[in-house]
């Protein structure tokens, strides 16, 4: 079953995104990252390439022609052919139709009080699945 954890309360999604992919990558896995929309998606990508001026996080757009062989595959559209199921990162307010396939979900949910609502609403149709999604406080003092 897959494990979903939700962290809750970011400040910057893009920016935690970026922390979190950087973690995932060094321990291996295969990641997908799933954006609202295509301008949030041109955000995300700009902000790898700027992330860190020492950690390559190598990654493309889903549908490009190298997306099987690069760890980091960026998309917003859940209808995308998807090459990896180790890791999605959902940036999105909607909860993603294929999250199943994956073996980890974190759901980035924002402190701006629209993106939370959605995050609830993410996870209680989790819970309505038998699914028991884990919640991690970002920020928290």
């Amino acid at each position: 079953m897959t494990r979903i954890d939700f962290h809750t309360n970011v400040p910057d999604k893009i920016a935690y995104a970026c922390r979190l992919v950087r973690k995932a990558y060094a321990a291996r896995n295969r990641i997908v990252l799933m954006t609202d929309d295509a301008e949030q998606l041109a955000d995300l990508d700009a902000a790898l390439w700027a992330f860190s001026g020492v950690d390559y996080l190598p990654h493309v757009v889903c549908g490009d022609v190298l997306a099987a062989e690069t760890p980091i595959v960026l998309t917003d559209s859940d209808a995308a052919e998807l090459p990896h199921t180790d890791l999605l990162v959902n940036l999105s307010r909607r909860t993603p139709t294929m999250f199943s396939r994956f073996q980890r979900v974190i759901e980035v949910v924002s402190s701006e009080e629209t993106d939370a609502m959605a995050g609830r609403q993410r996870y209680v149709a989790y819970k309505h699945q038998d699914y028991q999604p884990t919640h991690f406080v970002a920020n928290k003092s």
